[in-house]
């Protein structure tokens, strides 16, 4: 049996361990697909049905879908699909309060005015779990 030079071995143990990035999105449409399954399960019908408000589910600490653009005045309801865990959403850098805690099968809604980026994060699991999101307003 061969061994690791010393040398060698620490540089791998000094790698990060990631994902790549292929295979990390694979990963997060995997898991936006079983939050809109969730949803049509709890609502009846899938998300694109709702009609004057842009759904963005919460499920497994991610926010789907992460990204989105939409236009100024839309209304996006941020809806945990989850089973038990709890989220909020965080307007980051703006002078909107934190929303209360969203339980499962739990709304929270809010319309952007403001044209620009804006980083929305899950207040209990940004950090931990990296649960964050962006949302683009076209003027």
């Amino acid at each position: 049996m061969r061994s690791i030079p010393f040398c060698l071995f620490a540089v791998l143990l000094a790698l990060p361990a990631t994902i790549p990035a292929a295979a990390q999105d694979e990963k997060t449409a995997a898991i936006c697909a079983e939050a809109e399954e969730r949803y049509a399960e709890l609502f009846g019908h899938p998300s694109s049905e709702e009609e004057g408000v842009t759904i963005v589910t919460m499920y497994k600490y991610k926010f789907c879908p992460s990204q989105i653009t939409v236009p100024r005045g839309t209304t996006i309801r941020w809806v945990n699909v989850d089973k038990r865990t709890s989220h909020s959403v965080i307007l980051k850098g703006s002078e909107i309060p934190e929303s209360d805690r969203i339980f499962p099968e739990d709304v929270f809604e809010f319309t952007f005015e403001f044209p620009g980026p804006q980083d929305i994060l899950c207040g209990p699991h940004w950090e931990t779990q990296k649960m964050f999101s962006m949302v683009t307003v076209e003027p």
